[in-house]
């Protein structure tokens, strides 16, 4: 592994949408970051354990486990991921989780978006 491999930001990316999941790692990808992705809550919460990620993107809606459930089980572990978690969804319509968003006060994305607001979001995330 070289130095700048070594020191770029691993990021992890739940999302269930097979395209919108590749798209995300391409998009993160060539902005310099390294990229995991899993299309499930579950999925999401083990890899967490394993691996030391800088940010997480989740979608709000899983199978399995949500984004909120997952985001709630991260606080109550005080797993610090909880506290680096970008939300996407395309459920603004929703009043639970328009509250729940506000309420967490965690950075979120509005589908569809264009490519270069996931990174401009993921960046302000990590500075």
């Amino acid at each position: 592994m070289t130095e700048s491999e070594g020191s770029k930001k691993m990021i992890l990316v739940i999302e269930d949408e097979p395209v919108l999941g590749l798209l995300c790692r391409r998009v993160l990808t060539a902005s310099g970051f390294d990229v995991d992705v899993v299309n499930n809550g579950l999925d999401a919460k083990k890899v967490a354990e394993e691996k030391d990620y800088a940010l997480c993107v989740s979608d709000v809606r899983l199978p399995g486990m949500t984004g909120i459930q997952l985001y709630e089980h991260w606080k109550a572990t005080k797993n610090p991921i909880a506290e680096r978690l970008i939300f996407i969804t395309g459920d603004t319509m929703n009043n639970y989780v328009r509250d729940f968003l506000k309420k967490t006060d965690r950075p979120s994305v509005m589908k569809p978006f264009e490519p270069e607001d996931l990174v401009k979001a993921v960046r302000k995330a990590l500075s």
